[in-house]
C-alpha cells in the first residue's frame, strides 16, 4: 500500500516537473499572468488617482484582478497539451487521476506565484490595509485552492473546444461567483481588523467549496479526459 502511494506521488511530481520545466522554457502562462496583473493594477491606480476608496471596494478590486489574471494563464495547462498533440501520449503513460493531480498542483503553484506579486503591488499602489494578516492569508490560501480546483477541470473541458480563451472565462465565472463573493467578504473583514473567529464563517465556506470542487473535479476528470 505504501509502495503504491509512493509511486503515485512520484508520478504526480514527475508530471508537475514536466509542466514546470516547459513553462520555464516558454514562460507563456507566467508572462500572461504577470503582464495582465501589472497592467490592470497600473490602469486602476491611474484611473483612481487621488480618490479614496472604501475597504470593501479595494477588496473587490483585489479579487477581480486575481480572477481575470488567473483566467489569462491557468487554462494553458491543458490547451498546450492539445496544441502540441501530446495529450494522447499523456493518456498512455499516466492515469487520469495522476494527470489531474499533477496539473492541479502546477496551477496552484502558478497562482501562488501570481499572488506573491499581486499582493504587495496592490498594497502599495492601491493602499489596501490588512489589519489581520492571519485571517487574510487563510482566506487567500483557501480561496486559491477553491479557484484552482474549479478551473483545472474547466480547463480540461475548454481545451477540446475551438474557442478556448473566451470560453474558459465564460464557463468559470458562474461557477466561481459564490467563491469570489466569499473571498471579497473575507478580505474585507481582514482589512478591517476583525478577529479570526469573526471570519470563521467565511473560512468554513471557502474550505467547503474547495473540498466539494476537488471531489467533483477528481471524479469527473476521467470522463472529460477520455472523451
Amino acid at each position: 500500500m505504501g509502495m503504491k502511494s509512493s509511486t503515485w506521488t512520484s508520478r504526480v511530481l514527475a508530471l508537475f516537473l514536466k509542466d514546470f520545466k516547459s513553462e520555464l522554457r516558454t514562460r507563456y502562462s507566467l508572462n500572461a499572468l504577470i503582464m495582465f496583473a501589472v497592467v490592470t493594477l497600473t490602469a486602476i491606480s491611474f484611473s483612481i488617482g487621488m480618490f479614496s476608496l472604501s475597504s470593501k471596494v479595494k477588496a473587490s478590486l483585489f479579487w477581480i484582478v486575481i480572477f481575470f489574471s488567473a483566467m489569462s494563464g491557468l487554462a494553458q495547462v491543458f490547451i498546450k497539451e492539445e496544441e502540441s498533440k501530446t495529450s494522447n501520449l499523456l493518456k498512455l503513460v499516466a492515469s487520469a487521476e495522476t494527470i489531474f493531480a499533477g496539473k492541479l498542483l502546477y496551477n496552484l503553484i502558478l497562482l501562488f506565484f501570481l499572488e506573491i506579486i499581486v499582493v504587495p503591488l496592490f498594497i502599495v499602489m492601491l493602499g489596501l490595509s490588512i489589519l489581520n494578516y492571519w485571517l487574510f492569508f487563510s482566506v487567500l490560501i483557501l480561496g486559491s485552492l477553491g479557484l484552482v480546483c474549479a478551473t483545472t477541470i474547466i480547463a480540461a473541458i475548454v481545451a477540446k473546444a475551438s474557442v478556448k480563451g473566451a470560453l474558459f472565462a465564460v464557463l468559470s465565472f458562474p461557477i466561481l461567483l459564490p467563491l469570489l463573493i466569499t473571498l471579497i467578504d473575507g478580505t474585507y473583514i481582514a482589512s478591517e481588523g476583525a478577529s479570526f473567529s469573526q471570519g470563521l464563517r467565511d473560512l468554513q465556506v471557502l474550505f467547503s467549496y474547495a473540498v466539494v470542487m476537488f471531489m467533483a473535479s477528481f471524479l469527473l476528470f476521467d470522463f472529460v479526459w477520455e472523451e
